[in-house]
């Protein structure tokens, strides 16, 4: 039986500074066909008709399910320590927003 070193199976990660800011948003639209989900990440500013979207990151439905996970794993280390986050009221966004129609 052979051993392999501890560090090969490491994965090392880059994170540039531009990219450690960070980009605030405050709406997701997701889509999905049946070889991708495409996440859209939008800052909608209140009293503005226009919204952009400031990032897209497009997944296999694996990945997206992995994500899934992984989110609902953190929210649940997060309400532990913190308290359970409220939902506030639904929001009420006009969701045409001119794109093509989601088609699975």
């Amino acid at each position: 039986m052979s051993q392999q070193p501890e560090n090969q199976n490491q994965l090392n990660i880059e994170l540039s500074e531009d990219m450690a800011e960070g980009i605030y948003a405050n709406l997701a639209v997701i889509t999905h066909s049946n070889a991708e989900f495409v996440l859209d990440f939008i800052t909608v500013m209140p009293g503005m008709p226009k919204a952009r979207v400031k990032s897209r990151i497009i997944v296999t439905p694996q990945h997206a399910k992995r994500l899934l996970k992984a989110l609902a794993d953190n929210i649940k280390k997060y309400e532990a320590v913190h308290g359970v986050i409220q939902d506030q009221d639904p929001v009420t966004i006009p969701m045409n927003f001119g794109g093509p129609a989601a088609q699975a």
